[in-house]
C-alpha cells in the first residue's frame, strides 16, 4: 500500500456516503439543528418581550358610567405625568380597546337593555426603568388619589406565568441538543468499534509491516469525517427547509410574542456550525475510540 487507508487496499472498504453511518448523522445533525433553532427563538421572544414590557404599567378605569370613566381617565393621566421616572403615557382609544376585546366578545355586544357593556378605560405608561414594588405603588397612588375605581398592575407580571414557561421551554431544547450531542458520539464509537473487529486481520498485517496505531487511527478518523461532513451536509438542509416552513408558519399568526422570536444573523450563524461541530466531534470520537481499543486488541 502507497499510504494506510488508500491506494491497493483500504482498511474501511466501502465507498463514501455508504453505509448506515452518513445518514444516522444527518438525522442527528438535522434534530440538533431544529431544537437549537427552537431554543435561539424563545430566547429572542423572551429577551425582545421582556425588554419591551419591563417599565410598563397599565392603569384601568373600572367605572360604568362614561362621563364618569373619562373625566377620572384625565385626572389619572394628569396625576400620574407629574410623577418622577414616567417617560411616556397613553391612553388607549377606544377602537383599540373594541379590537382587543372583539376575538373574545365579538361586536356589537349589548347588555339586557341594549346598552353597550362598559369596558374599563386603559392608560399605558412607561417608566424610565424596571417597575419595582416601591415605584409600582407610587403610581397606584397617584392613581387612586383621583379615581377610587383605578386598578394598577405592573405588565411583567400578566407575562411571567408565560415567561417562566417559555424558559422552561428553552431549558428542554438545550438539554435535547446535549443528549443529541452524546448520541452523535456514541453512534461514531459503535460504527468505530465494528469496523475495527471487522478489519481485525488487516490491522495486525498494517503493525507487522511497520504501521503505528496513529496511522491506523488516522484512516478511521479520516473515513469518518469524510462521512460526517457529508451527512451533516444533507442533515442541515433538511434541519433549514423544517425551520424555514415552521417561519413562515408562525409568521401568519401576526402575533407580537411570536414576532420577537424571530432568528437573527447570528442564530443562522450558530445553526450553520452544527454540521462543522458534529464533524470534529466525530473525527476526535473516532481518533480516540480507535486508538483505545488498539491498545487493548494488540
Amino acid at each position: 500500500m502507497r499510504r494506510l487507508g488508500g491506494g491497493g487496499a483500504e482498511l474501511i472498504p466501502q465507498g463514501r456516503m455508504a453505509g448506515p453511518m452518513p445518514w444516522v448523522i444527518a438525522i442527528m445533525v438535522a434534530m440538533t439543528a431544529i431544537a437549537l433553532a427552537a431554543g435561539l427563538s424563545i430566547g429572542n421572544a423572551v429577551s425582545a418581550t421582556r425588554s419591551e414590557i419591563e417599565g410598563g404599567v397599565t392603569i384601568q378605569i373600572v367605572e360604568p358610567r362614561l362621563d364618569a370613566r373619562d373625566r377620572q381617565a384625565r385626572a389619572v393621566v394628569t396625576a400620574v405625568r407629574a410623577l418622577p421616572g414616567v417617560r411616556g403615557l397613553r391612553v388607549v382609544p377606544q377602537a383599540e380597546l373594541d379590537a382587543l376585546i372583539e376575538p373574545w366578545l365579538g361586536t356589537g355586544i349589548a347588555d339586557a337593555t341594549g346598552s353597550s357593556i362598559p369596558v374599563p378605560a386603559l392608560i399605558d405608561v412607561r417608566l424610565d426603568g424596571p417597575v419595582s414594588p416601591e415605584r409600582l405603588a407610587l403610581v397606584e397612588r397617584a392613581a387612586r388619589g383621583v379615581a377610587p375605581a383605578a386598578r394598577v398592575d405592573a405588565q411583567s407580571n400578566w407575562l411571567r406565568p408565560v415567561f417562566e414557561a417559555m424558559v422552561s421551554l428553552q431549558v428542554v431544547a438545550i438539554a435535547l441538543v446535549a443528549l443529541l450531542t452524546l448520541a452523535l458520539a456514541a453512534a461514531v464509537l459503535l460504527a468505530a468499534r465494528s469496523a475495527l473487529g471487522a478489519n481485525r486481520d488487516v490491522i495486525e498485517i498494517v503493525h507487522l509491516l511497520g504501521g503505528t496505531d496513529k496511522q491506523v487511527a488516522r484512516v478511521f478518523q479520516r473515513s469518518i469525517g469524510f462521512d460526517a461532513a457529508g451527512g451533516g451536509a444533507v442533515g442541515l438542509a433538511l434541519a433549514l427547509l423544517v425551520i424555514l416552513a415552521l417561519a413562515r408558519r408562525f409568521e401568519g399568526l401576526g402575533a407580537g410574542l411570536v414576532d420577537n422570536g424571530a432568528l437573527v444573523w447570528r442564530d443562522w450563524l450558530l445553526l450553520a456550525l452544527v454540521p462543522i461541530f458534529a464533524t470534529l466531534l466525530a473525527m476526535v470520537t473516532a481518533r480516540f475510540t480507535v486508538l483505545h481499543a488498539l491498545r487493548k486488541m494488540l
